[in-house]
């Protein structure tokens, strides 16, 4: 494209996450989430546990910040949480080993993924994509992500999501069966990874449905919080 060349529509605007306590943001690429990586999870949805995890893509305009107010979403009647570790990649790559993939990694962040579970389970049945049940408007709240240089590489650390004060899911990111080093160097063996990639990298037991006026509070130890409302939906 020349320089000179114009949009016959506005672009839309760029996503991009909160950086804790900087006014600087990180722009967001595409979102992937990784299906099955904490045992107990796999086993309270009655899934194969033999079967490894596997991957699938929300839109980048999913992501919902700290503080949102989410509206109910269509279609469905269980939307289901899921309070994940979400990493933030500053490199890329394709077929990164794991030895190299923490060098990549910007910083650390607490999400959710937000499941339609009735059209997830839908659409499983009858063999088509997930997209209906995971990828819709608001579904990947995520809070600031803290820099690598700050924290470290998180192994482990307790992980929970309370719903209107009671605690629902409560784990420790020691529970992954595959860790970040190893999601990313998976993931890179089937896409090219790049700078502003987001990985949310699975979520322990205790998903459950939430509904309209739910405070859904979330924490990773020493990594940070997230909160967010489940809305009234859309008229």
């Amino acid at each position: 494209m020349s320089a000179q060349a114009s949009y016959v529509i506005d672009p839309p605007p760029q996503t991009a996450l909160a950086i804790a306590g900087s006014d600087a943001l990180f722009p967001v690429r595409r979102v992937w989430c990784v299906g099955r990586n904490y045992l107990e999870h796999i086993r309270e949805l009655g899934n194969d546990e033999r079967e490894p995890p596997f991957f699938f893509a929300k839109p980048a305009d999913a992501v919902a910040p700290d503080g949102a107010t989410i509206p109910y979403p269509p279609l469905t009647a269980d939307l289901h949480h899921e309070v994940e570790l979400v990493v933030a990649l500053k490199g890329g790559g394709r077929n990164i080993p794991a030895d190299k993939a923490l060098d990549l990694v910007f910083g650390y962040a607490v999400g959710i993924d937000l499941t339609r579970r009735d059209l997830q389970m839908a659409a499983r049945k009858i063999q088509r994509p997930w997209e209906i049940g995971k990828a819709f408007d608001a579904s990947a709240p995520c809070g600031a992500l803290k820099p690598a240089t700050a924290i470290g590489h998180p192994s482990k650390g307790r992980i929970t999501l309370s719903c209107n004060g009671t605690l629902r899911q409560d784990g420790d990111l020691s529970q992954m069966i595959w860790n970040v080093p190893e999601v990313i160097a998976k993931l890179s063996e089937m896409v090219a990874l790049a700078p502003g990639d987001i990985i949310l990298t699975g979520t322990p037991a205790g998903v459950a449905a939430t509904v309209p006026g739910d405070r859904l509070d979330c924490a990773i130890e020493g990594v940070g919080t997230l909160g967010v409302t489940i809305g009234e939906p859309l008229r």
